[in-house]
């Protein structure tokens, strides 16, 4: 089994993206857990552990900028991963009102 954890920073503020709500969901589409971002714009551990599969998670882009006042693109971002052997997984997420970029992290 595996763990996950996500982090979320504002590429144009320079910060953490703190307040961004996150789903996991499962390869049909079934929500497994969710949360927000804490202050340093992490979830430190989302949902429990998990078996190999294709997994979800959405990030609630459109909100977060809202809250701020800020017009953006995006209403919501969307990676789905593959976890694959037992290790822990860590997905961050770098953002600006009409950009997105992932990788897999450490």
């Amino acid at each position: 089994m595996s763990s996950l954890s996500t982090h979320v920073l504002d590429a144009v503020r320079g910060a953490p993206a703190a307040g961004v709500t996150v789903r996991l969901s499962d390869a049909s589409g079934a929500e497994l857990a969710g949360g927000k971002t804490d202050a340093d714009g992490r979830i430190g551990a989302l949902g429990a552990e998990l078996p190999p599969g294709v997994y979800r998670l959405v990030f609630a882009t459109g909100d977060y900028f809202a809250a701020q006042g800020v017009d953006a693109f995006y209403p919501e971002v969307s990676i789905a991963f593959t976890v694959g052997g037992e290790r822990h997984y860590h997905v961050p997420l770098l953002l600006s009102p009409f950009a997105y970029s992932t990788y897999r992290g450490s």
